[in-house]
């Protein structure tokens, strides 16, 4: 399994601008549109990623709403499997199943169709799909703990949850039940 040299790891963490106080004082935002728009530091991170999941026997990877569709849709192209969105509630044409999750101030609500990873969660060779949640950042947890059990719920099963940033100090990987692979931790 590879690993980022220290001079790889710089230029992506380099290559997400910081943002204070959005969406509010006191938040500084990580932003991934100027990594996205890095070439060198998209594809270091994406060959890692690459390199790191091709030995999984993964049949999908899901990235949730809506960053994780970009490197989602990426490392699935690059990997020659299927890519499922994990969207908001009431953005998906199909039957879904929904699982809800907490907020500062309330629920939020996040779907899939129900399926997604094929006939009850099952591959073609009728054992449960392999799935990689993916996702730009991890903070305090809640989308990615849904979006991992809406894919165990369909009958799947996820391997691991990558985030590309996690920001360790809010410890929201607790609760995950798959194990998290974060490519950069920011306490």
């Amino acid at each position: 399994m590879s690993s980022l040299t220290n001079e790889e790891n710089t230029i992506i963490l380099e290559s997400i601008r910081n943002i204070p106080d959005f969406p509010k004082p006191g938040i500084m935002f990580k932003d991934i549109s100027t990594l996205l728009g890095n070439p060198k530091a998209h594809n270091i991170l994406m060959t890692h990623l690459e390199n790191r999941y091709k030995s999984y026997n993964l049949d999908y990877i899901a990235g949730i709403d809506a960053r994780g569709f970009i490197f989602g849709a990426v490392l699935a192209d690059r990997l020659g499997i299927g890519f499922v969105p994990v969207r908001k509630k009431g953005k998906l044409p199909y039957t879904t199943v929904a699982e809800k999750y907490s907020l500062e101030y309330g629920f939020d609500e996040v779907e899939i169709h129900i399926d997604a990873f094929g006939d009850n969660g099952l591959n073609t060779e009728g054992n449960p799909s392999q799935v990689l949640l993916i996702d730009d950042l991890i903070a305090t947890g809640g989308t990615a703990k849904a979006a991992a059990s809406l894919i165990d719920k369909v009958g799947a099963h996820c391997v691991e949850a990558c985030f590309i940033l996690e920001l360790g100090f809010l410890n929201g990987k607790e609760g995950i039940k798959a194990p998290v692979y974060s490519v950069l931790e920011i306490d």
